[in-house]
């Protein structure tokens, strides 16, 4: 697991070619009050974010990054550890105009490289805790970028989904990977999430899962207050196929009884 980070960079680094062409960047570019699909889901519960000091933790290549500036907040900043996707963030930024920063860093060391306590609200996309070993690590980093009464919002993958092996012939699906907190368990994909002919340079990758009582008991632990808390049946991507179906807004859910699994959920909390 030593050298998770260098290995996961490598993945990231691989699939931003293929991002920047499925991402639909040409509707950030034509349209200067479009959102990502992500951000439109969130927005329900993100509620008025006007005024405010936002930093987006493993912002990617800055699409939601750019829909949270484009909410009215005061400030935007994102930060990723992949050199590619820092780089074209800031491109898309400036192409259209957007008042966004974006820093290059791992997200442990996000307060090095932002400074403490300048933040009202952390963000965090969803796909994001799943590269990390260490989800109290994480959690008092965010406690030491928010302002006393700043706020983290975070939509995630259910650690049960991530437990899931893919259906089953018979379209069951069964629990075969940890749902707690451990090593980082290795994968190969070929390729990404997004469609693409060419396989990833870097396939190989190494993923984490934490569960709901230690995502929340970091929490706890480093500061925050639980103030909500909603499981959804959706993710914004597909991860198992003909199992899932399409429901519109770029969110998939099971086919059969989907009622079933939590594939979701938002939490936001309050630093002390």
């Amino acid at each position: 697991m030593d050298d998770y980070l260098e290995v996961n960079k490598a993945n990231w680094e691989s699939r931003v070619p293929h991002h920047l062409k499925g991402y639909d960047l040409d509707h950030f570019r034509s349209d200067p009050s479009f959102l990502s699909d992500v951000v439109c889901f969130d927005l329900p519960r993100l509620g008025d974010i006007a005024g405010l000091d936002v930093v987006h933790l493993q912002c990617h290549i800055g699409t939601d990054t750019m829909s949270l500036s484009r909410l009215g907040a005061r400030s935007v900043t994102g930060i990723d550890f992949s050199p590619s996707a820092v780089h074209a963030a800031r491109m898309l930024a400036r192409e259209v105009g957007a008042n966004v920063t974006y820093v290059e860093s791992d997200v442990y060391d996000a307060v090095d490289a932002l400074g403490a306590e300048g933040f009202d609200l952390v963000f965090t996309g969803i796909g994001a805790l799943c590269w990390l070993p260490d989800i109290l690590h994480w959690a008092e980093v965010v406690a030491q970028l928010l302002r006393p009464g700043g706020r983290l919002f975070l939509r995630e993958y259910h650690p049960v989904l991530w437990a899931l092996s893919d259906p089953r012939p018979d379209g069951l699906l069964t629990l075969e990977y940890p749902y707690f907190e451990t090593e980082g368990v290795p994968f190969t994909e070929t390729h990404s999430y997004v469609e693409h002919e060419e396989e990833l340079i870097s396939p190989d990758f190494l993923s984490f899962n934490h569960g709901l009582g230690e995502i929340i008991t970091a929490l706890m632990l480093a500061g925050l207050d639980l103030t909500g808390f909603e499981e959804h049946d959706s993710v914004p991507s597909n991860p198992f196929g003909d199992a899932m179906e399409d429901i519109g807004g770029g969110e998939y859910r099971l086919r059969d009884n989907p009622r079933r699994l939590a594939a979701s959920y938002t939490l936001q909390a309050v630093k002390r």
